[in-house]
């Protein structure tokens, strides 16, 4: 079955914030750590018919929500999608079908199209599949294609529907699985996750596959560390503005739920999901108890922030301080660009303890 013309509009809309910076947005800010002109990678997105590739890819990039992406028919061959990810980086993504007469060709006749010039093959595996003989053959043919044609990728297996396995079972068997999947994938590395549509999981891989895609990932790291001295948070988020997958972090106090990245990602899309349904648009949130005050604003034309304070008392401003303090991270952006690296330190020190001087 193809593609619906419902669904293609969606993935059409959904495509990401625009490529050009905001006007007034310094350069050298958040929304100008990518290159200007687009750069393409092409992902790979593999595994048996039925696994649950496209489900995934269209909750993640296309604003489906999880009960909707039963209506999802088989794909045929190769869908392909371009999906606009931090402005100028685009993912190039090649959804395979998973029928057994597809994946025999793409391992002869359509080969080196297939596995040529790969940034990243993501292999979906169905934890209750009852052919995991052929589920493993298929996944060493497309290694070994990797291999041959594109020896740098990197690798990720999604061991996906653990909703379906008995909660007490799920550590075992992943732990077995991601195992033998280790072992397979030799010379090559995998990492492996656990993920079902039906929870935070899907998120929590996902996020972790683009963060492997972004260039100048350190840069935007550091940036965001002097970002949260500077206000003094307990923990600073940067999410991408159209899948809300959380793409850095910074934390200066310990928190307890190891698990809380994906599940603030999932929680905040299906309340974005909701807000379109009623026409409005989603910009801002503000929690706060006895114990601490978090803050989601827009931050670039690119992203979203979370600041998490101890101090439930704050009040923010949140147009205008986000706004300043957008602008004054992009002018620690371009100024660290110039530096040479034996500087960094010093001047990231000095710049949080002072941030007017």
């Amino acid at each position: 079955m193809e593609e619906s013309d419902s669904e293609k509009k969606m993935e059409k809309e959904n495509l990401g914030p625009r490529m050009d910076p905001p006007i007034g947005e310094p350069e050298g800010s958040l929304g100008w750590v990518l290159p200007n002109t687009a750069m393409k990678k092409k992902v790979l997105l593999m595994g048996k018919s039925g696994s649950g590739k496209t489900s995934m890819r269209s909750i993640i990039f296309a604003n489906y929500i999880a009960r909707d992406t039963r209506r999802l028919g088989a794909t045929i061959d190769v869908e392909h999608s371009h999906v606009r990810f931090l402005g100028n980086l685009v993912l190039n993504l090649w959804d395979c079908g998973g029928q057994d007469t597809f994946m025999e060709n793409y391992f002869t006749s359509q080969r080196d199209n297939i596995f040529r010039n790969v940034e990243v093959l993501i292999y979906v595996f169905d934890v209750e599949s009852r052919e995991l003989e052929k589920d493993m053959h298929y996944y060493q043919s497309c290694l070994e294609a990797i291999l041959q044609n594109s020896p740098d990728a990197k690798i990720f297996c999604l061991l996906h529907k653990m909703d379906l396995v008995q909660e007490d079972q799920r550590d075992l068997i992943f732990k077995e699985r991601e195992e033998d999947l280790r072992r397979l994938s030799r010379p090559l590395e995998c990492s492996c996750f656990r993920t079902s549509i039906w929870d935070e999981t899907l998120y929590k891989a996902w996020s972790s596959i683009v963060y492997q895609l972004i260039p100048n990932v350190q840069q935007l790291e550091m940036n965001l560390r002097n970002f949260a001295e500077i206000i003094e948070a307990d923990e600073v988020l940067l999410f991408e503005r159209a899948t809300f997958l959380v793409i850095s972090h910074y934390q200066c106090k310990e928190q307890r739920d190891a698990h809380r990245f994906e599940k603030i990602s999932n929680i905040i899309k299906q309340f974005k999901l909701s807000c379109s349904k009623l026409a409005a648009s989603f910009q801002s949130m503000e929690v706060r108890n006895s114990n601490f005050a978090a803050f989601i604003d827009i931050f670039t034309s690119n992203t979203y922030v979370m600041v998490v304070m101890s101090d439930p008392s704050i009040r923010f401003s949140l147009e205008e301080e986000f706004k300043f303090l957008s602008q004054l991270l992009g002018v620690l952006l371009s100024q660290t660009a110039k530096m040479p690296p034996e500087t960094l330190g010093k001047k990231r020190h000095s710049a949080a303890v002072d941030p007017w001087e």
